[in-house]
């Protein structure tokens, strides 16, 4: 994450006062509570096997907690961030981290659906403010030209948390049960809320791209979407990442359950399997694409749109005969591509949604492009797959949600289409958010 050799003199300088130290520091922190974020999300997962027999739920159902989560985390996501962009973002992101953390450890209290319903909608209160304001700071702690080299590291969270979520959340469920389970992965976020409080600065806005921020107020909702919403490489970037996302999202919400049903694993064994790949594979995708996307867009700034194309082509017949195999083993190293592919957009496309916003627009436009990400990936996602799920039941009895899954597979070559599109006018959409 050093900055280039080229990296202009006025913006090196602007950065400077924070020191190349802090900055690491900084991400590093902020890429924790990407961690601890993505760990209570994704927490739900590995338990649901536990959650259906004791609360007596469908697979509906169980896709219903992660689709009012997707809901209130994308919805609120954008006025939490318009937030930002007016305020202290560092002090935003604290007392999001405070509240899921603390709503993920009252999930373990529940004596029924609608109050575990509740509760998850409230986990996605809290982690609706943590993501847009760190993509705020991050931009403005790195020049472009290592953006999507930070970016990228940051969101490692996504992996290293789905890695500690699965891994360390199986072994809990399988020895302490799914209601401890959630307390020993909530609390550790109040420890670290008082981390980023005392530890991390307010970095100035604008600094790394030697801009001054000015005193101009900051946009209103609606002139944010019209403009980013004219950029049509953003809205090919969004409609791709929400394609790429669902697929995701269900996978990463229903493989469990698959492997549980279809080859008879324990939860301890998913866990571990799974985290081990999703968190060096996924991570492996996530941290390549931000790194090649520097490289290779420091010569075409359009390669940080046609790698996530062709990763998504390349991974497509391997999602196929994950679904179709009858192999336990032979499922786990098939995953491994799309376990992947799939991480491989999110630096990339959060870079680039960050070059494509205005200056005063960074945050918000991260929260719009997660809002449209997460409405339809993780809101849509796996309830559609626990819907098909149940739909399938009566013809393919355990193995329903491997068709479920199956059938969802192929979207993730439409969102692969979508980063394609938006390469196209990709430089001349950077070009006019400088103006």
């Amino acid at each position: 994450m050093s900055e280039r050799a080229d990296t202009p003199p006025g913006v090196a300088a602007n950065i400077a006062h924070l020191g190349k130290g802090y900055r690491i520091y900084a991400l590093v922190i902020l890429t924790i509570v990407y961690v601890l974020n993505y760990v209570d999300r994704q927490i739900l997962a590995i338990l649901l096997p536990g959650i259906k027999a004791e609360l007596d739920l469908s697979d509906t159902q169980l896709g219903f907690l992660f689709m009012t989560f997707g809901i209130f985390y994308a919805t609120l996501g954008i006025p939490i961030a318009m937030l930002a962009d007016r305020t202290n973002r560092r002090n935003v992101v604290t007392a999001a981290l405070t509240i899921f953390s603390l709503m993920t450890a009252a999930c373990a209290f529940v004596a029924n659906y609608i109050q575990l319903v509740i509760l998850r909608v409230l986990v996605g209160v809290g982690e609706a403010g943590s993501s847009p304001p760190s993509h705020s700071m991050i931009a403005d702690m790195f020049p472009p030209k290592a953006r999507a080299t930070a970016l990228a590291f940051f969101s490692l969270g996504v992996n290293i948390g789905l890695l500690i979520g699965l891994f360390a959340g199986g072994w809990l469920a399988e020895n302490y049960g799914w209601r401890m389970t959630f307390i020993i992965v909530g609390l550790p976020g109040i420890l670290m809320a008082l981390v980023v409080l005392f530890t991390v600065k307010e970095p100035e806005r604008g600094a790394s791209d030697g801009v001054a921020p000015g005193t101009e107020e900051t946009p209103a909702i609606g002139e944010v979407v019209r403009f980013l919403w004219s950029q049509k490489a953003f809205r090919h970037i969004a409609l791709g990442s929400a394609l790429i996302a669902f697929v995701g999202y269900a996978g990463v919400a229903w493989v469990p359950t698959f492997l549980a049903r279809s080859f008879g694993m324990s939860l301890g064994e998913i866990g571990m399997m799974l985290g081990l790949v999703i968190g060096f594979a996924g991570g492996a995708g996530t941290f390549g694409a931000g790194f090649f996307a520097d490289k290779l867009g420091h010569k075409d700034v359009r390669w940080n749109m046609w790698l996530v194309a062709l990763a998504g082509v390349a991974a497509f017949p391997f999602g196929v005969a994950l679904y179709l195999t009858d192999s336990k083993t032979a499922a786990i190293l098939l995953f491994i591509a799309p376990a992947a592919a799939g991480a491989i957009f999110t630096g990339p496309a959060i870079a680039m949604t960050q070059g494509l916003a205005k200056l005063r627009m960074r945050a918000t436009a991260s929260a719009i492009l997660f809002f449209i990400l997460n409405l339809i990936g993780l809101g849509a996602g796996p309830q559609v797959v626990g819907m098909l799920s149940d739909a399938f039941t009566a013809s393919a009895g355990e193995e329903s949600v491997r068709y479920a899954l199956l059938a969802i597979t192929p979207l993730g070559l439409w969102g692969a289409l979508h980063f394609y599109l938006a390469a196209k006018t990709l430089e001349e959409d950077l070009a006019r958010a400088k103006t």
